[in-house]
């Protein structure tokens, strides 16, 4: 999806873990590994744009994880989030920003079926040794580690 403000947009991705390996990917405009995400459309929330790009991306069904939480509230009036692991303002450019909400979570299968217009190319289920040779942000190596040991086998 475009840019929503000039200025900021919120943006959502998640770290999908299958049994010992992190699903990565190679960003098309950036060229650069990232867990899958994109941009929080108009009409959802940052729980649901991660479902749906990982779903977009990969094909992949998911479950966040929780982080363990002990209460949530899901009633007429509203329904508690799940909430990210991981809070992240960056630039793109010299005058765009993003806010990207980074959350962990599991699927029942490795198989990668992006939908029609997604790429195959640059998808890679990575292993802890993997990320050691990988050439990654800090915060991409960092949390792509923290979700294998968080919610690997």
């Amino acid at each position: 999806m475009a840019h929503l403000h000039e200025k900021i947009d919120f943006t959502a991705s998640a770290y999908v873990v299958y049994k010992d390996k992190v699903l990565l990917r190679v960003h098309d405009k950036y060229g650069i590994w990232l867990p899958p995400g994109g941009h929080i459309e108009l009409d959802e929330d940052p729980v649901q744009a991660a479902i749906r790009e990982v779903k977009e991306e990969s094909g992949l069904d998911i479950l966040l994880w929780d982080g363990n939480k002990k209460f949530s509230i899901d009633d007429e009036i509203g329904l508690e989030l799940i909430p990210p692991v991981s809070l992240y303002r960056h630039h793109i450019s010299l005058t765009h920003e993003h806010i990207n909400l980074a959350y962990f979570a599991t699927t029942e299968n490795d198989a990668l079926n992006p939908a029609e217009g997604e790429s195959k190319e640059g998808l890679k289920w990575c292993t802890k040794e993997d990320l050691k040779t990988m050439d990654l942000g800090l915060d991409i190596k960092f949390y792509a580690e923290l979700a294998l040991e968080t919610l690997g086998e």
